[in-house]
């Protein structure tokens, strides 16, 4: 009988989760290019919304650490809908659960994850938003987790985990051995740019690579 685990409780660190899924970082620079190659230009209106969220978030973010809603609402929803991922072939789903089976070691991991766009079968894991207070050496583990539940394993998966002060693309293929590699990090405090404008142009990049699989 299999056992069964929490995503959350067992994946805590890279070293955990390339062990338990059979996962390597790839070293060739080319894996994930596509955060830096043929990013979309942006309009005047699409950079001044940006910049009203950076500022809104750094005037709220300034007493203190926020929940895990208000970054969604702040930050993320903005994005999401820049991007075009709220609107048709994409479907989000919040809050939605995953299960990743591993028969060599016969276990079953289940979770949760934050935010979940769906486009013909193939998953888009964009936001593992969590707490301000968070590390990226916890937060990616556990992305590279719900990205391995993945449908179609002969495509990638493409992932973005985000504190509300930092953002990090991920890049997945399961086949034919799991590979994964990240992007740079982008902040939000990052001058004299701001820095949001690339994630958008990334975000907006995986948005019609993902349409042609």
């Amino acid at each position: 009988m299999s056992k069964t685990l929490a995503v959350t409780e067992v994946i805590t660190s890279l070293n955990e989760a390339q062990s338990r899924f059979n996962l390597s970082r790839t070293t060739d620079l080319q894996f994930f290019s596509e955060w830096q190659e043929t990013l979309p230009e942006l309009s005047q209106g699409e950079r001044e919304t940006l910049d009203r969220v950076k500022n809104s978030y750094l005037y709220n973010s300034a007493d203190g650490a926020m929940t895990e809603a208000t970054v969604n609402l702040l930050l993320v929803s903005p994005l999401l809908y820049l991007a075009g991922f709220c609107d048709p072939p994409y479907k989000l789903r919040g809050e939605k659960s995953i299960e990743i089976s591993v028969e060599e070691r016969d276990e079953i991991y289940r979770g949760r994850i934050d935010a979940l766009v769906l486009q013909n079968q193939f998953w888009l894991t964009l936001v593992e938003s969590k707490q301000t207070k968070f590390s990226f050496s916890v937060a990616i583990p556990q992305a590279l987790a719900y990205m391995m539940a993945n449908p179609a394993p002969d495509r990638p998966t493409f992932g973005l985990v985000t504190n509300g002060d930092s953002f990090m693309f991920i890049k997945l293929v399961k086949e034919p051995v799991a590979l994964y590699d990240l992007s740079t990090d982008f902040s939000i405090f990052a001058r004299p740019q701001n820095e949001l404008y690339e994630v958008l142009r990334v975000m907006k990049r995986i948005g019609v690579l993902i349409q042609h699989f």
